[in-house]
């Protein structure tokens, strides 16, 4: 029979799995939902046209001969005459420097200086 003081026992682990049915779903799904809220961007200014600089490229063979575009220097009167033609430069633009790779790296080293002293940040080497 049935009476009021028996305790009863109280089975809870079906209560635990579905929940962690439930919690496993929850991780899975949690990651691919995605919120899109639409926004209205406002309009730009279209009477500027933003362009790239243009790079430079200097080349210097194994007789340490400097070449920029259709001139050519030699290595010791390079930078006072790189600096002079560089005036009217963007000095924004990059700058890309082929060495022969049988130069040695003080003549290189010394190309370098002479674009950065020049006023260039964006001076970098080109290896093949």
């Amino acid at each position: 029979m049935f009476s009021w003081d028996d305790d009863p026992d109280l089975n809870i682990t079906p209560l635990v799995d579905v929940m962690l049915v439930l919690m496993a779903i929850l991780m899975i799904t949690a990651p691919t939902i995605i919120f899109q809220e639409q926004i209205q961007l406002p309009d730009g200014s279209k009477t500027r046209k933003v362009t790239e600089p243009k790079s430079l490229t200097i080349r210097m063979d194994k007789e340490r001969k400097v070449y920029l575009g259709n001139d050519t220097f030699s290595l010791v009167t390079f930078a006072d005459d790189f600096r002079n033609r560089s005036s009217t430069m963007n000095k924004e633009s990059e700058v890309y420097i082929r060495a022969d790779e049988r130069l040695s790296y003080k003549d290189v080293m010394y190309l370098l200086k002479s674009i950065k002293a020049a006023g260039f940040t964006k001076v970098s080497l080109i290896t093949l």
